[in-house]
């Protein structure tokens, strides 16, 4: 390795894991904003956040890259452009296309890392992490009991607290409603005072009452009994244990999330496509054969109810009567016509649940080769986004976070922007799968290109006095006819006297 790719790597290194890790940093707080009601409050432990955290934290990584790598080149070739070590580097004989080699060569083998990444890496992160997202969030939130209000969440009980003092345990005024048996209002408790806590690693809770009274109607009395029956008895101390098993997280089965497309990689998205393809051409093919059924041709007899007076006749005279009554009688005329109009309303009816099922295949179509496509798509951005990064740092020539972190948003901006466009279009059949996917690539590729033939160039892009120089010529030109300068003058324009 020579001099100049150590000195164009040291730079490089530094800005690139800083950007990424403030990149998923950002989208970690995203994260806990969007879903803070049902992340916390739960009393599920340190640890787990930990883990759900580390799995977004992977999941965040396919998009922090590319703009890491737009940044971080940006601030690279631009800092070396401020201090004018791009200068002296020309000024050796070296080309630009030579200093870039060793980040050419970084984020190439960053490309292959973030295709192996999607296709390995991801799923299994967008397995576990949605999956333990789903778990924390049907979780109960902790319990927590509130002064004057009935506490319905914990089951087979209804508890109301008049007073609730600050160290969360002594209680005032208690009222617990029993129904755990599902047969109403029939056991409740009533307490002057109580504690409250848990016991067993916070499996169950317990009440302890003082001074109190138990009233229970007798549930199991006969129908002749008064219907006031019940029994009372007051306690002075008594106990009440309640199982805390719904706060608890359960685990949900992986099976249930698996075949969603981003938990796929690219040979189980080739399959699903496959057979998705397939089952589609199967419901359009048996639509075409079920709809015969409807059609009046395919029908050898139509069906012929007989009118009330052959009914009659045939039940007072027999059936050799009725064949006769049948031709003699004229049907009824409309009869065809009802039963053609039940037939196209049937066909109609299975036409449009068949279209729907048509549809609804097709979009997971569209959605499972849109994922295929974008495990290439998402790694191929990161050579893209060198591509843009390296020529305009060497063009802008400005270091820091200031002017690189402007135009890097607002190309990462544009690149997600089109994606989605893209993606939206051929999600609606608009656009082929394949140009929806790989439109934002192949736009940002061709304006890296031209960036790079301008920085080759020594192109001043950026430069103001580049464009008033232009202006100036262009006032120049337009002065020398007479008539043009009069128009010019009346609109306000001052020109310099020959």
């Amino acid at each position: 390795m020579k001099k100049i790719d150590k000195l164009v790597l040291n730079a490089f290194w530094g800005p690139f894991f800083l950007t990424l890790a403030v990149v998923i940093f950002i989208f970690l707080m995203r994260l806990i904003l969007v879903y803070f009601v049902d992340l916390f409050g739960k009393d599920l432990g340190i640890d787990l956040y930990f883990e759900l955290f580390f799995y977004f934290g992977l999941i965040t990584i396919p998009i922090a890259l590319p703009l890491a790598m737009l940044l971080s080149t940006l601030m690279t070739f631009g800092k070396l452009g401020e201090f004018f070590e791009l200068t002296a580097i020309k000024s050796a004989g070296i080309s630009i296309g030579r200093a870039m080699r060793p980040i050419f060569v970084v984020a190439s083998l960053i490309t292959v890392f973030a295709f192996w990444f999607n296709n390995v890496a991801l799923p299994w992160a967008n397995l576990k992490g949605y999956r333990l997202l789903y778990d924390i969030k049907t979780t109960k939130t902790t319990l927590n009991i509130k002064e004057g209000i009935f506490y319905n969440d914990l089951p087979g009980y209804s508890i109301k607290v008049m007073k609730k003092y600050p160290d969360n345990k002594t209680l005032k005024g208690v009222i617990i409603y029993d129904h755990s048996k599902n047969d109403g209002n029939k056991h409740v408790t009533l307490a002057d005072s109580a504690l409250m806590y848990t016991m067993m690693d916070k499996q169950y809770l317990v009440f302890e009452l003082y001074n109190g009274h138990d009233y229970v109607e007798d549930a199991d009395r006969t129908s002749s009994s008064d219907a006031t029956d019940h029994a009372s008895h007051g306690f002075t101390k008594s106990k009440i244990v309640m199982s805390l098993a719904a706060f608890d997280m359960h685990k949900t089965e992986e099976d249930q999330f698996k075949h969603h497309q981003i938990m796929r990689n690219v040979v189980e998205l080739s399959q699903d496509a496959d057979s998705l393809k397939t089952l589609t051409q199967d419901y359009r093919k048996n639509f075409y054969e079920a709809a015969k059924s409807y059609y009046l041709y395919s029908l050898k007899t139509l069906p012929t109810p007989l009118l009330p007076e052959q009914k009659k006749v045939m039940a007072n005279e027999g059936d050799w009567v009725g064949k006769k009554i049948k031709t003699q009688i004229k049907p009824n005329p409309y009869q065809h016509l009802d039963f053609a109009i039940s037939q196209s309303k049937n066909m109609i009816s299975f036409a449009e649940s068949n279209a729907y099922t048509v549809s609804s295949k097709l979009e997971d179509l569209q959605k499972t080769n849109l994922e295929w496509h974008h495990k290439f798509t998402n790694a191929f951005a990161i050579f893209v986004m060198f591509l843009i990064g390296a020529p305009l740092g060497a063009i802008i020539k400005k270091g820091g976070f200031g002017m690189p972190v402007v135009v890097a948003i607002s190309f990462f901006i544009l690149m997600y922007v089109m994606t989605q466009q893209g993606d939206k279009l051929a999600k609606e059949g608009k656009l082929i799968v394949q140009l929806g996917a790989w439109i934002s690539n192949v736009i940002l590729f061709s304006i890296g290109v031209y960036f790079f033939t301008k920085a080759r160039n020594d192109s001043r892009l950026f430069e103001s006095d580049v464009y008033t120089m232009a202006i100036a010529k262009i006032k120049e030109r337009l002065s020398k006819s007479t008539l043009i300068e009069k128009i010019l003058r009346k609109l306000g324009f001052k020109f310099a006297n020959n």
